[in-house]
C-alpha cells in the first residue's frame, strides 16, 4: 500500500456510522501542524465521527487530506464556523476540538468559536487538559443549547481507577508498543495503520490507546494517560491491554506510545513499557527535525540512543524504526531508511510512503509464528 491508496476515514466509515454523528474539526491555524495532531488523526481516522470539514482559514479551501498526506480524500478545509455549516447544508452534530497544544489550555480567540458552535446547538468534544464542562461559561450555554460537553481527558474517579496489579503476566499475546525519540511524531498514525494492515494480512490485532486522540477516533480501548495521577498510570495500561486480550482474543496487541522515554517533559512512555510490558517496541523517528517538536531548546535524540535507553529500562527489544518524513523529499526518506538499517541492524521504514507489507514483515520477522501462512502450514 502506498500513499496513494491509504483509505480515509470519509471512503472507510461514513457508510457505517449512526445518524447523529457528523462533525467538524476545529483547528485554526494548526492543521498538519504538531499541535494539530488531534485534527491530523481524525482527518485520517475515524471510527466514531463523520468528519465533514476541518476549520483553518490559514489553509482554507484546501483538501484536508491533500494536504496532509498528498492525496485527496473529499474533506475540505474552510475558515470558519458558518462556511461549515453552509458546506454541511445544515448543522453538524459535533465541533471536535482538534488543536492539542502542549499546554492543554484555550486561549481567548477559541474559546469564542466553541462557544459560537453551542449556541447553533453542536455538542462539543474536547482532548485539553482544560475541563470545559468545568467552565461556567461552557456549562451555562451548554444548558441554554441544550448540548453536551465531553472533556476526553477527564480521568475517571480515583476509585475506579487501577494500581499496577500483575494481571499482565496473564496476557499470552505479543504486545508491541509504538515509542518515538518526540512527542506528536507518528507514534498513534504508525499504530493505526499497523493494525489495519496486521488485520488485512489476517492477524487479528487490536489497538490500546494512551492518548486522546485515539479515544475520540472511536478506539475500544484507552486512555488519556497524560491526565492521570502517576501512581495509577501503569496499572491503567495494564487493565486496558487486559480487557483488550479478555475480549477480542488478539494475536497481538499494538500499543500507542506517549512522547518519548527521553523527553524532558513526558514520563508517560516509562509507564507505558511498565504497564504493558511489551515484547517488543518499534520507534518512531523523524529524521528531518532537529530539535524536540515544543521545546527548540532540545536537540533530538538519535534513533541509536533512544533504542539503547528503551532496551536499558526495559525487559523488551526494539524490533525496527519507522520515518517521519517531514521536512524530507522521498529520496532522503530512502536515504534515511537505509542508513537506519544500517546503524541499527533492524528492519526501517516509512508508514506513509511505503507499503503496508513492510510494516507487516517488520513484525512477522520479530514474531514468525503470527504469521498465518506458517500457521497453516504446520497444521495450527
Amino acid at each position: 500500500m502506498t500513499i496513494d491508496s491509504l483509505p480515509t476515514s470519509a471512503t472507510l466509515f461514513a457508510t457505517t456510522l449512526p445518524e447523529g454523528s457528523t462533525a467538524v474539526v476545529y483547528c485554526e491555524g494548526q492543521f498538519g501542524e504538531q499541535d494539530g495532531k488531534t485534527a491530523n488523526g481524525l482527518v485520517r481516522h475515524s471510527e466514531k465521527y463523520e468528519i465533514l470539514s476541518v476549520i483553518d482559514s490559514t489553509r482554507a479551501f484546501q483538501d484536508a487530506g491533500e494536504y496532509l498526506d498528498g492525496i485527496a480524500n473529499g474533506i475540505p478545509i474552510l475558515a470558519n464556523l458558518f462556511q461549515t455549516i453552509a458546506h454541511a447544508d445544515r448543522v453538524p452534530d459535533y465541533l471536535i476540538c482538534g488543536v492539542a497544544p502542549a499546554d492543554g489550555l484555550l486561549s481567548a480567540a477559541q474559546r469564542v468559536v466553541l462557544l459560537d458552535g453551542i449556541a447553533r446547538g453542536m455538542h462539543i468534544i474536547s482532548g485539553l487538559h482544560e475541563f470545559l464542562g468545568d467552565d461556567a461559561e461552557f456549562v451555562a450555554a451548554s444548558l441554554a443549547a441544550g448540548v453536551t460537553i465531553t472533556d476526553v481527558r477527564r480521568p475517571k474517579d480515583k476509585k475506579d481507577l487501577h494500581l499496577f496489579s500483575g494481571r499482565i503476566f496473564d496476557v499470552t499475546c505479543p504486545r508491541i508498543a509504538i515509542l518515538g525519540t518526540d512527542g506528536a511524531i507518528g507514534k498513534r498514525t504508525t499504530a493505526t495503520l499497523l493494525v489495519r494492515a496486521l488485520n488485512d494480512r489476517g492477524i487479528r490485532a487490536v489497538l490500546v490507546g494512551t492518548g486522546q486522540t485515539t479515544i475520540i477516533q472511536g478506539g475500544r480501548y484507552g486512555v488519556a494517560l497524560d491526565a492521570l495521577v502517576p501512581q495509577f498510570c501503569s496499572g491503567e495500561v495494564e487493565h486496558q491491554v487486559v480487557a483488550a486480550f479478555e475480549a477480542e482474543d488478539p494475536d497481538v496487541i499494538i500499543v500507542e506510545g506517549q512522547g518519548a522515554l527521553s523527553h524532558p517533559a513526558y514520563l508517560t512512555s516509562a509507564h507505558i513499557l511498565r504497564g504493558s510490558r511489551p515484547e517488543a517496541v518499534i520507534v518512531q523517528h523523524a529524521p528531518g527535525r532537529r530539535t524536540l517538536g515544543d521545546f527548540p531548546m532540545v536537540a533530538m535524540p538519535t534513533v541509536a540512543s533512544e533504542v539503547a535507553l528503551i532496551e536499558s529500562f526495559a525487559d523488551t527489544r526494539v524490533i525496527g524504526v519507522t520515518v517521519n518524513h517531514e521536512n524530507l523529499t522521498d529520496a532522503e526518506i530512502g536515504t534515511a531508511i537505509d542508513e537506519i538499517e544500517l546503524e541499527l541492524g533492524i528492519p526501517a521504514t516509512d508508514p506513509l510512503t511505503r507499503p503496508a507489507s513492510t510494516l507487516v514483515d517488520m513484525v512477522l520477522q520479530a514474531f514468525p509464528a503470527l504469521n498465518p501462512l506458517r500457521a497453516s502450514r504446520i497444521g495450527v
